[in-house]
């Protein structure tokens, strides 16, 4: 798989309003905290954007990391059963 885009969270922030941006360019949010994953399908039941916030955005106020964007999928936070099914496949 290329890599198109890398970019350093530590260095470039990613606020509310550009994450909510990112995540309606998406098909699928994937969210992990955890053990715990949320999906939510954007174009049949898309979430309040509270909600997902919540899910997206971590206690600083920026896009939780790590945030891959694979095709049409956004996937936040780490989950290696995920990570698999998504790069993999």
């Amino acid at each position: 798989m290329k890599v198109k885009e890398q970019v350093d969270a530590k260095k470039v922030r990613l606020g509310v309003d550009e994450a909510l941006e990112l995540a309606s360019k998406a098909n699928q949010v994937i969210v992990a905290r955890g053990k715990k994953i949320v999906e939510h399908d954007m174009k049949k039941d898309r979430p309040s954007d509270e909600e997902l916030t919540k899910g997206i955005m971590g206690p600083s106020g920026n896009l939780r990391a790590p945030t891959l964007v694979v095709g049409k999928k956004m996937l936040v936070g780490f989950h290696e059963d995920v990570y698999q099914e998504v790069i993999v496949n």
